[in-house]
């Protein structure tokens, strides 16, 4: 199982609002592919941060009504396994993202992986190569 950063659903499901470079068109074609895999039963997980994170952008940038597709697909789906995020999986990422200069966000998906075992993150964010522990993946 590997776990999926939320920038893979966002760039597969939004509309670009200019035109995209040939690398960008390319990640988008990446993210696509990648969801269409989790469409066809691929088991990953995210947490439920991730979750929020691509709903709040989702709705920031279609409105509330679309946005709310999303997460109804994800907490449906049987091979997306969602973890919860606790106070104390904020505890352990504050000091990962301060240790090695990420986000909480990207924290919690790591301090996450570490927790349940799994090497391997679907991301198109560079961020996770600095993390030894893990395997950044993109197609």
């Amino acid at each position: 199982m590997r776990f999926v950063d939320s920038n893979v659903f966002l760039h597969a499901l939004l509309t670009p609002r200019r035109k995209l470079n040939e690398e960008e068109k390319k990640t988008k074609e990446a993210s696509k592919k990648i969801v269409e895999r989790i469409e066809e039963g691929e088991e990953v997980s995210m947490t439920a941060v991730h979750l929020s994170e691509v709903v709040n952008i989702i709705e920031s940038g279609i409105g509330l009504r679309k946005s709310l597709g999303f997460p109804a697909w994800a907490i449906t789906t049987e091979n997306i396994q969602i973890f919860p995020t606790t106070r104390e999986n904020y505890e352990t990422s504050l000091s990962t993202a301060s240790e090695k200069g990420i986000s909480i966000n990207d924290a919690i998906a790591y301090t996450s992986m570490m927790e349940h075992n799994i090497a391997e993150i679907y991301s198109f964010d560079k961020h996770f190569n600095q993390l030894v522990d893990i395997k950044r993946v993109k197609t």
